[in-house]
């Protein structure tokens, strides 16, 4: 069942997505839209009749799309009710100081305490803006039309928001539920093939912590969402299964006060992989990177059998994603992951590991994962994917 019995809580089926009740009280939904921006449908219209609306983007997503959503809140809106503002993005504009740009931009459009931010792109437009909507006049609400594939199954179904600072991913956010999620899979024909296999990644994720027919379909289909692929109502179903499975994760826990998630799965050594790549690596990649590691560490701390593994890390190798990178791939490097990570948990380590395809678990404490360990996984995947393991400038974490 998607809905717990009884109590009314937990994820149910909708006629246009997914309706979230978590036991706080919070209510929200994800829906599936097709046309969005279309003059005719009334999705997105409905949630922001009789508010001013500050609709941002980014410079990609307004060369595509500007057009259309101008055409739209110009059908639905006064014109003095709507505007459109460029922000820059990528992760090293993840920043405060875009936040307040955002502020500042919702002061100078008289945006009041029932008007309302709409986010339009990918995971970074949604995080920027939540955050600076969490902060406008401490809390105005805010919408999120979902451009890319980790938009749409990871970013989009949840409450966070944040942004970088301090040498750190989203050292600084909040938690601040939309009041409206919108995923429209056209949006998905118009990405980059890297970034559909950073999106890939994160539903690859949810996979192994929860549904082996997903974990499956995906082995089945590496090129998903691609050129040439020919399955839309495959990804239709994907893009589904990944959205549900990842709200029925985080629907008892949705403000983290449970600091063991499974959801944290690839998200160990992959933010300071991403940051000491100087975001080199995308977020993706380096999910995939440590989804690889983690299941290195599962094997060796006798959690996942060695077919299993292999089956894992060839998927996520499949997938065209990368499980091994010599210039970021090191002992020293992974440790401080490591440290960060336990900080980060209240002082318990939580690593999250594969069991079995579909089925995860952790190691909770920091001495369950020795610098043997982590070095005999950094060699083995430099060995798997063509580096020698001699190339690792920090083989020995000592």
């Amino acid at each position: 069942m998607l809905t717990e019995p009884g109590d009314g809580r937990g994820v149910r089926r909708t006629p246009e997505g997914f309706e979230l009740r978590s036991g706080d009280g919070t209510v929200y939904g994800v829906d599936l839209v097709d046309g969005v921006f279309r003059p005719d449908n009334p999705a997105l219209a409905r949630h922001c009749r009789g508010r001013t609306v500050l609709a941002l983007v980014s410079p990609t997503v307004d060369r595509l799309y500007g057009a259309d959503l101008r055409g739209y809140l110009g059908h639905w809106l006064p014109a003095d009710r709507w505007s459109v503002q460029v922000i820059p993005t990528g992760e090293d504009n993840k920043t405060l100081a875009t936040a307040d740009l955002v502020c500042g931009y919702a002061k100078a459009a008289a945006v009041d305490r029932r008007g309302l931010m709409l986010a339009v792109g990918g995971g970074i437009t949604a995080d920027i803006v939540g955050f600076a909507a969490s902060m406008y006049n401490r809390g105005i609400a805010h919408i999120k039309v979902n451009t890319t594939l980790i938009g749409q199954v990871d970013v989009g179904v949840g409450v966070k928001t944040g942004v970088n600072g301090h040498g750190s991913k989203n050292l600084l956010g909040a938690y601040h539920p939309a009041v409206a999620s919108l995923n429209d899979p056209a949006f998905l024909r118009t990405l980059p093939a890297r970034e559909i296999r950073c999106g890939l990644a994160e539903i690859l994720k949810v996979a192994v912590i929860r549904d082996a027919e997903l974990f499956a379909t995906l082995e089945r289909h590496p090129r998903l969402f691609q050129p040439g692929s020919a399955r839309p109502e495959t990804e239709r179903r994907v893009v589904e299964d990944a959205m549900r499975l990842m709200m029925q994760e985080l629907c008892s826990n949705l403000r983290e006060h449970d600091l063991a998630r499974l959801v944290d799965f690839g998200h160990t050594f992959s933010p300071v992989i991403e940051v000491a790549s100087g975001y080199r690596i995308g977020h993706g990649e380096a999910v995939a990177i440590d989804m690889a590691v983690s299941s290195h560490i599962a094997t060796l701390a006798g959690r996942l059998t060695p077919e299993r593994r292999d089956r894992l890390v060839d998927t996520v190798q499949r997938l065209g994603l990368p499980v091994f990178d010599p210039e970021v791939c090191t002992g020293p490097l992974l440790r401080q992951a490591l440290e960060r990570a336990w900080l980060h948990r209240g002082r318990r380590l939580n690593l999250v590991v594969p069991t079995a395809i579909g089925a995860a678990g952790f190691l909770h404490d920091y001495d369950e994962v020795p610098d043997s360990m982590v070095a005999t996984a950094l060699a083995e995947l430099a060995a798997r994917s063509g580096n020698a393991a001699g190339s690792l400038s920090g083989a020995s974490l000592a």
